[in-house]
Parts: C-alpha cells; structure tokens; sequence
C-alpha cells in the first residue's frame, strides 16, 4: 500500500513538471495546447524560458524564411509582417508590459504611486511613447537584417528574449502582488547560469559568436531593465519582465545585424 502511494506521487510529480513546462509554453505563446495548470508549476521551469524561446524563434525565422527567402516580398512590407506576426504569436503579453512600463515611467512619484500607474488600465503618453521607439528599432533592425540570415537572427532575438526576462526575474525583487512575482522568485544565479550557457550553444550552433553575441545581449539587456526598475520602482512585476523581453529582442537584433555589417 505504501509503495502503491510513494508511486502514485512520483508519477504526480511527472505530470506536474511536464504540465508546468507545457503551460510554460501556452502562457508564451497562442498555440492552443489546452494544459490546465498553475502560475506556481509554470514558474519552477522559469530558467528554461531561453529553450521555449528558440521554439518561438523556429516558428518566427520559419516564417521570415518564407517572407524574405520565398515570397521575396519588399523590404519593409516583410519587416511590419515579421514583427506582428512575432508579437502576434507571443499574444501580445510582453508587448502589453512595455506599453504599461513606459506609462510608469512617465511618473515622478513614490514606487507605490509608480507602480499604481503601470497597473492602470489607461494608456498613457510613455506608453505609446515607449512602444513606438522599441516597436520602429525593432522594426528597422530586422529590415536590415540580411536575407540570407534571416531565419537564423530571427531565431536567436527569440531566444535573447526570453534570456532578457529570466536575467530580469533574477536581479529583481518581486512586488508581493501579481503573478510576476512567482517568475521572480523561482530565479537564482546558478539558474541563470545555467540558463545562460544553455542559450549560449543554441546560439552558438546557430549564428556561431553572432549567436552568442545576441544571447548575451539579451541578458546585458535583463539586467539593465531589472536595474531601471529599482531605481524606479523598487520591485518588480510582471509588466517589467515584458518589457525585459521587448527589449532584449530589439538590441540583440540591432547588435547582430550591426555587427553582421561591419
């Protein structure tokens, strides 16, 4: 009877981890996996958002392969697809977190008032501010993007993404209301660490050191967004780990075709 007990548990806890990293991706994504499961199970498998990244990047860079490489659509009408359709995928989460970030920052106040600001539901001047200086670089940065390439730099930016939230959750301190605080909890350096050289060799299997270039851009990235928030905030929430992946995107797209340039 024990041993039948200490069995059923094991297999919960199976059902429970693989629940958690495929909610993981339906909280990411739009795909329609139909997994029921908790923000506290999704969490624990924080520090391998990078790896759910490069899922988000195949579908992208499969689908600016197809703008770019087959359709040979112009420059600029492929570049607006390719980041609706990147922004579309991911549901618009991050993107809505930028939008109430910029809002925040627009605030001279407490961290309270701030905070009671990025949570409001109104769309301010820095939102619409914010979201179109990182929407037009974003923008700018794959239509310069090289054709040839196109796949590939789309594929670690999602991965760079990902890698700028988990390094955010990681130097933060979480707002004890909302659901971030449960991503920002579950994160600790050697997760990061670990998380980090994970992203690093998919990066490096795809781009070489431009790969690990733009992954490591997109942690410079959570970092710089996790310090803005302290200094403005004091903790962080959900709405500043979204705006740590649009970030992140951009300036590893504009550092790897920069780069690629040169």
């Amino acid at each position: 009877m024990s041993n039948s007990s200490e069995l059923n548990k094991v297999q919960d806890k199976k059902v429970s981890k693989i629940n958690g990293i495929f909610g993981l991706i339906s909280f990411s994504t739009i795909l329609p996996l139909n997994i029921h499961t908790t923000i506290k199970e999704m969490a624990m498998f924080t520090w391998i958002w990078p790896m759910i990244g490069s899922l988000i990047g195949i579908i992208v860079g499969a689908f600016g392969f197809l703008i770019v490489d087959l359709l040979h659509l112009p420059i600029l009408i492929g570049a607006a697809l390719i980041y609706s359709f990147s922004i579309w995928l991911t549901g618009f989460h991050h993107l809505d977190g930028l939008v109430d970030f910029g809002d925040g920052m627009m605030v001279h106040g407490s961290p309270e008032k701030n905070i009671g600001v990025m949570r409001d539901k109104r769309i301010g001047t820095g939102g619409i501010a914010y979201i179109l200086i990182v929407g037009l670089i974003t923008f700018a940065a794959i239509g310069s993007s090289p054709a040839v390439l196109i796949f590939y730099i789309l594929l670690v930016s999602e991965i760079a993404a990902k890698m700028g939230i988990v390094t955010c959750a990681t130097f933060s301190k979480p707002f004890p209301d909302g659901t971030g605080r449960f991503f920002i909890e579950s994160m600790n350096k050697k997760l990061l660490l670990l998380s980090f050289i994970l992203a690093s060799a998919v990066g490096f299997l795809t781009l070489n050191m431009l790969g690990i270039i733009g992954i490591t851009m997109g942690l410079l990235s959570g970092i710089i967004i996790a310090l803005v928030a302290k200094k403005n905030f004091t903790w962080a929430t959900g709405d500043v780990l979204g705006t740590s992946n649009e970030v992140a995107r951009m300036l590893a797209l504009v550092i790897m075709v920069t780069l690629f340039s040169l």
